[in-house]
């Protein structure tokens, strides 16, 4: 076995040697036992909303593979003791040696996971996907990439509650939040034209809702234009708001309509910050994208991993059958899927 792998990388360094032109001699090898990447300096993660802007930096050493190797990185964490069996992505993507973020969304993520405003116990570790080659089916191509995870970070971590304002009257309990206690609140609702609402302060105990176009207290309720999921901004320093569409959803020859729209579309947990839907499939395959629209969707990297789903990426195959499957977005460019059959 271990002859027919270094024959690969053999085949492997040859093609890049014909392709580049280099000089005979220089040649690519990888190591028999690759260095795992590693955790060195982990910031300050009793975060503070004060310090919301503040830039995080996670030191890290890239996995060493005897060559400039492509990997993505995955930053990952959990509570202690629990093995990774759930972890949270912190970062996904190409960095492997200095890894940033603001506080204000390190305390996004971790909110997920951890109670708020208590001292949690946390564990962080670096996960490296290694793609040598594709289309030849040795170890370190399509679906058998290599992986290297380095040793765990322990950690106590601070998460702080944040600032909200609760929608009375959207035939759903939601909340939009402010991560930076500035008076400017974010979050993803699901609305209906059926049900006008306000928004409540719980802080100050105060309602707004429209006069004269403007948010303001005691104001008219807000009626939204459609039925569906948005991106909600709220601006009580300007006593604005926002609503943009955000409904993500499936669509392939696998789900009902096919490639056209309407999506399959899916809902959202904003407790976990997960995508997710039951639907039943038949054999083919499938995207997740945004607004029945190609301008933004996911498929797989070239590695065919659904813990790396990037933008454009290529379609995923399923069998027919019933399905639960969750989706996990990162800064709404890149994510990671389960896709489990019932």
């Amino acid at each position: 076995m271990k002859a027919n792998f270094l024959k690969y990388i053999a085949l492997f360094g040859l093609v890049a040697l014909l392709s580049s032109c280099e000089k005979d001699e220089d040649q690519i090898f990888m190591k028999e036992n690759p260095v795992a990447p590693s955790i060195d300096v982990l910031p300050d993660l009793m975060l503070s909303r004060d310090q919301g802007n503040e830039i995080l930096e996670f030191e890290c050493s890239p996995v060493d593979a005897g060559f400039e190797a492509s990997a993505r990185y995955f930053l990952e964490v959990d509570a202690s003791g629990n093995d990774f069996a759930n972890p949270l992505v912190v970062y996904n993507g190409v960095q492997g040696e200095v890894i940033s973020m603001t506080v204000s969304e390190l305390n996004t993520i971790l909110l997920r996971k951890f109670a708020a405003d208590l001292v949690s116990d946390a564990e962080f570790r670096l996960r490296a996907v290694l793609v040598v080659d594709g289309g030849t089916g040795a170890p370190g191509t399509g679906s058998n990439t290599f992986q290297y995870i380095s040793s765990v970070r322990p950690a106590g971590v601070f998460a702080y509650g944040l600032p909200r304002l609760d929608l009375l009257g959207s035939g759903v309990d939601q909340k939009v939040e402010s991560a930076l206690g500035d008076g400017v609140y974010k979050g993803f609702v699901k609305l209906s034209a059926d049900h006008s609402f306000t928004l409540y302060n719980p802080d100050t105990e105060t309602e707004y809702g429209l006069t004269a176009g403007a948010l303001a207290a005691d104001g008219a309720a807000i009626t939204p234009g459609g039925d569906g999921y948005y991106y909600m901004v709220v601006d009580l320093n300007e006593n604005s708001y926002s609503l943009d569409a955000y409904m993500i959803g499936l669509v392939g020859n696998a789900t009902p309509n096919g490639w056209d729209a309407p999506d399959t579309k899916m809902d959202y947990d904003a407790q976990s910050g997960t995508w997710y839907i039951t639907a039943d499939l038949v054999d083919g395959e499938i995207k997740f994208r945004k607004n029945d629209g190609w301008a933004w969707n996911l498929g797989f990297g070239d590695d065919k991993d659904l813990g790396n789903l990037v933008q454009g990426g290529e379609n995923i195959p399923v069998t027919a059958g019933n399905y639960t499957i969750t989706l996990t977005i990162v800064n709404d460019a890149t994510g990671s899927a389960v896709i489990t059959q019932n």
